[in-house]
């Protein structure tokens, strides 16, 4: 049997982990984290989207408006919806968007129900707020910052404000809350073509998995995909190596979605 000491052992164990964290990436673990535009172009090409249509989109989180901004880029005649609860991003958001009146601001968190909570982060603004008071010592992260916030259930708003009308696309970046705003989707979710969404740390924090989105979007009839450097990948079933909590996008595709938008 061949000795091995524990210099090599350390040595082969971080090369081990260098290349499954490569791997990872490749297969879209941890991929497309801070690039909106590369997230909004993958979506157009599975969508066979045509940029000259007049959509309609919903951006829930839109903290700063990045992501809206690369929906607009690619989709100039998109009608975008953005919602952000922090005070200090709705400011930011308005400012930047005055001048399209096309993009509308809600300053409301999504939920799966209507009322008051409080918004957590470490900054104000910060890309990290969220509903849950995340536990981020092991980052030198300190979340004490509190803010009070109005929560809605998006059910609500598609029936007041858009009129029950079809919807193109949802995007959902929210800090581990996906699931509970996706349940306040009620029937909007059968009038939507695509829900964005993504799956990360912010997960362990409000003990969701992979295994209820999975459940929640192939009960209500959609395919769901993870974004990769490779293109989409198609999740055919559900399995315990699909919960990594290194922060992935998804794409779920309403295979119902009405003809006759």
């Amino acid at each position: 049997m061949v000795q091995i000491t524990d210099f090599l052992r350390r040595k082969l164990t971080r090369r081990l982990a260098r290349l499954e964290r490569k791997l990872s990436v490749y297969q879209g673990k941890g991929y497309l984290k801070d690039n909106p535009i590369n997230e909004v172009r993958l979506l157009w090409r599975r969508l066979g989207a045509d940029a000259g249509e007049a959509y309609l989109g919903v951006d829930v989180g839109g903290n700063r408006g990045d992501y809206a901004a690369s929906l607009r880029k690619c989709f100039p005649n998109m009608e975008i919806h953005i919602f952000e609860p922090s005070s200090v991003n709705l400011a930011k958001l308005r400012e930047r968007f005055f001048s399209d009146n096309s993009i509308h601001v809600v300053g409301k968190a999504l939920s799966d129900s209507a009322g008051a909570a409080t918004l957590h982060s470490n900054t104000p603004g910060s890309g990290l707020g969220s509903l849950a008071k995340r536990r981020l010592d092991h980052f030198n992260i300190d979340f004490e910052l509190r803010e009070s916030v109005t929560t809605l259930r998006f059910e609500t708003y598609w029936k007041d404000a858009l009129r029950s009308r079809c919807i193109d696309l949802v995007k959902f970046d929210i800090e581990g809350h996906e699931l509970s705003a996706l349940h306040g989707m009620g029937d909007a979710l059968h009038c939507t073509r695509a829900v964005q969404f993504e799956f990360g740390g912010c997960n362990i924090d409000t003990r969701t998995y992979f295994q209820d989105f999975w459940y929640f979007f192939t009960e209500h009839n959609f395919d769901i995909y993870r974004m990769s450097p490779i293109g989409l990948v198609k999740i055919d079933g559900y399995h315990e190596s699909l919960e990594c909590f290194l922060t992935s996008n998804y794409l779920a595709i309403n295979r119902n979605f009405p003809s006759n938008r």
